[in-house]
């Protein structure tokens, strides 16, 4: 009996939602990005709903870890966790860039032949999301690990090694930029929830499935902690030389006083005496 998956994405300016349950899969997508925090669980809840299954029901809850929008990624960790902390079922995280890659394969022509797809988002910054998977036709193997890339070093790997289809929104955010050559390009791929149910009996099946506690994101940019390091460095650093500036000025010498009787006195006529 296949197993009933809830799976949601939220990694995307797109929100995505699928159910598996009973032979029948649901689904719903709206627009996502800073909306997802304040809609996802109202259309979880919607759907199961109207499916008429319980969260007690779900075998796993499978979720789009990353690498994506951070607030996105944040969203949907948080709900994979709430959902499963309180319904006592397992998690599956799935790399986005995967579901993107299982999206375009989807919509191939062949769907069951042997290819290989790199799987690109837009990460904003001048800078790509980028993944490389091959499909044998039964199953998909990792041959670059997500990764944060330009279009430079991606037409210079190109150069190299020749793509054969490429997908993902970065298609038509970089545009000529990206040298894809004779590629199939797939730029309406993303990583919808209805790719992360068809990915995951297989990711199941080699033991992916890990409790909630595990429900972690995968940032890829390590800008984040990065910047907040450097935010509390510049903050230690200006309080520093505050301190520094305190100190130098209790050290400086104290100018002389000079006696009443002894100042200088001034006149329009004489000036100084």
């Amino acid at each position: 009996m296949a197993p009933t998956l809830l799976a949601f994405d939220t990694a995307t300016e797109l929100l995505s939602v699928a159910l598996a349950a009973r032979g029948r899969v649901h689904s719903h997508e709206a627009a996502g990005g800073a909306l997802a925090s304040a809609t996802l669980i109202p259309a979880i809840l919607r759907m199961l709903d109207e499916a008429g299954v319980a969260l007690r029901d779900l075998d796993a809850i499978v979720f789009g870890r990353g690498p994506g929008a951070f607030t996105g990624l944040r969203t949907a960790c948080s709900v994979a966790q709430g959902l499963a902390f309180g319904a006592g079922k397992p998690v599956l995280p799935v790399d986005t860039l995967l579901a993107l890659a299982e999206d375009a394969r989807g919509s191939a022509a062949s769907q069951s032949a042997p290819q290989r797809v790199w799987a690109l988002l837009d990460a904003r910054m001048n800078e790509i999301y980028a993944a490389q998977y091959a499909f044998d036709g039964a199953r998909w193997e990792v041959l670059d690990a997500p990764m944060l890339t330009t279009p430079e070093v991606l037409n210079e790997r190109w150069r190299r090694e020749p793509p054969s289809l490429v997908a993902g929104n970065a298609l038509g955010a970089f545009g000529e930029r990206l040298a894809t050559g004779a590629a199939e390009r797939a730029p309406d791929a993303l990583p919808r929830a209805s790719a992360l149910l068809a990915l995951a009996p297989a990711l199941i099946e080699r033991g992916a499935l890990v409790d909630a506690a595990l429900a972690l994101p995968l940032y890829v940019r390590e800008k984040v902690a990065q910047t907040t390091a450097e935010r509390d460095a510049a903050r230690s650093a200006k309080l520093e030389l505050q301190e520094a500036l305190r100190d130098e000025r209790r050290a400086a010498p104290k100018p002389a006083r000079i006696p009443l009787g002894d100042r200088p006195t001034y006149s329009a006529d004489e000036g100084l005496q």
